[in-house]
């Protein structure tokens, strides 16, 4: 079996893996990182959403091998120790989240979204990005809310970085 090397949330990490295996089950399998979750196998719900080298993601369509050497960011790194990431905040305060099994990769793809457009966010634009992201309780009025939110928040914190 290959050996693959690469980053996970700030970490060196080698996984001895098949050609075959998914980015998504190193992740859950191998490294326990269980907040990527499994949606639908077919790249079309947005649950495994993760950011390789600061991109959003969709770990299910990605074998390990092509993750070999890159940055991988999954949910359990994004805060800084008990401080949530704006992001989280924002859907926590916004009540931008139901029962939960989507928000991760929401978030993370909320992440991108925000990173990519910064300040030059509306509703209309949120909407569409979000449109690879399924969520199967709300209705998005809360979680566009968040998204909008928390892009406020990270113009913020990254200005004070």
């Amino acid at each position: 079996m290959p050996t693959v090397d690469l980053t996970i949330n700030g970490k060196a990490v080698s996984v001895d893996v098949e050609d075959r295996t998914l980015l998504v089950h190193v992740l859950r399998e191998n490294l326990n990182l269980t907040g990527t979750h499994v949606g639908c196998d077919t790249s079309q719900c947005g649950a495994c959403v993760v950011h390789v080298d600061g991109r959003a993601v969709k770990s299910c369509t990605m074998l390990a091998g092509q993750a070999a050497g890159c940055d991988v960011t999954t949910i359990e790194g994004i805060a800084n120790g008990d401080e949530l990431h704006p992001m989280q905040a924002a859907f926590r305060d916004n009540h931008g989240l139901q029962c939960g099994y989507c928000t991760p990769g929401m978030i993370m793809s909320s992440i991108d979204i925000v990173n990519r457009y910064g300040g030059k966010l509306d509703e209309t634009t949120v909407r569409h990005e979000l449109e690879g992201n399924i969520c199967r309780c709300t209705g998005y009025h809360n979680i566009v809310k968040s998204v909008l939110d928390a892009a406020g928040r990270m113009k913020v914190s990254q200005a004070a970085e």
